[in-house]
Parts: C-alpha cells; structure tokens; sequence
C-alpha cells in the first residue's frame, strides 16, 4: 500500500567547514551542522541522504587517498559508514569541486551496538585518480564505498546521537574545503 512521505531537511550548512590540510581524521562540517537526535529517533527503514560540495587539492608526486566516514554516537566518533580509500590524481589538482552523495538506511535499531546502517553513495571529483581534465572530457566518479558493501559498526539508538562527517587525506599534501553540507530524511 503506498504511503505518502515528504523530505525534510534536518541541517543545511550557510558557511564553510574548516580547510584540512593534516593527514589525520577531521569533521570537515561546520560545528553547528552536528546534528543530535535525540533518543529513538532512528527507525528501521527510514533513508537518510547526506550531500556535501566543495573544493580539494592533491598534488602530482603523492596524491594519497581521500576517505569520508559519516560518524554518529552520543560523541560522534563510532563510523557508521566508510567510503573507503579513494585514489586521488596522480596530476596535481588545485581547489577543484567535489561532490559526495551518500544513502543511508537504517537497519536495525536498539540498545549497546544494535543500531545499524546500510550505506552506499557516490563521488565526484576531477580529483579523482584517471580523472582528465574538465577541458578534455570532464571528471571522474565512483561508486562508495569503494570496498565490499557491508553495515556499519553499530551505535545505540536509545541514548541521544551526534551526526559527522570526517574526512581523511593519507598525506599532508592537499587540502579539503566543505562548502555545502545538507541532511535529509527522505521518507
């Protein structure tokens, strides 16, 4: 039987998140884009879609890899979905765009690590390695995660949860800017 749903958009992102430019784990979101749900929020079957736009830098000699992780616990820090370790150009790239798309659907819901998520999403960048040029035929994109398809680690669904979005660069040689960050439920 059909049921009639609308999107609703939880946080929308009106400044940037901080340049990072260290190759240690960071939320790349402005602070006040945190989300907190409070206790049982999380229901099985609903879908959350997170989108974030900005600008990256890799450079040609050691690109490293670019890797997001959505985290959500009562602190923010437990990965509930992991893009993996996307390859960066090995040309170097200078503030170019990026676009991350990601689909979250709760599985399960519950106490100690219950609470679960299936991700998939995708990425878009002229950053991304085999990427040409947007003059000679545009950028690359890649399904998320990069690995095997697989649930998150678990979180507790009856306590109050903090939503993230970290990202990773392997090499302090680029650099990351979140421009747009937007969360959405979307039944």
């Amino acid at each position: 039987m059909p049921l009639q749903n609308w999107n609703e958009v939880l946080t929308a992102s009106i400044v940037d998140g901080a340049t990072l430019t260290a190759a240690a784990s960071a939320s790349c979101i402005p602070g006040n884009n945190v989300l907190t749900f409070p206790s049982y929020a999380f229901k099985v079957g609903k879908v959350y879609r997170i989108t974030a736009f900005g600008r990256l830098s890799c450079v040609v000699t050691t690109p490293g890899t670019a890797r997001f992780q959505v985290r959500s616990d009562p602190s923010g820090t437990t990965s509930i979905y992991d893009t993996g370790a996307i390859p960066l150009n090995i040309v170097a790239k200078t503030t170019l765009p990026w676009l991350l798309e990601i689909w979250l659907t709760c599985r399960a819901v519950g106490s100690g690590t219950s609470c679960n998520f299936m991700g998939s999403g995708r990425f878009q960048s002229e950053t991304v390695i085999g990427s040409p040029a947007v003059t000679a035929g545009g950028n690359g994109s890649m399904v998320v995660p990069v690995t095997t398809p697989a649930v998150g680690s678990g979180i507790d669904s009856t306590v109050a949860n903090k939503l993230d979005l970290f990202f990773t660069q392997t090499v302090a040689t680029g650099s990351l800017t979140c421009h747009q960050y937007i969360v959405e439920i979307l039944n």
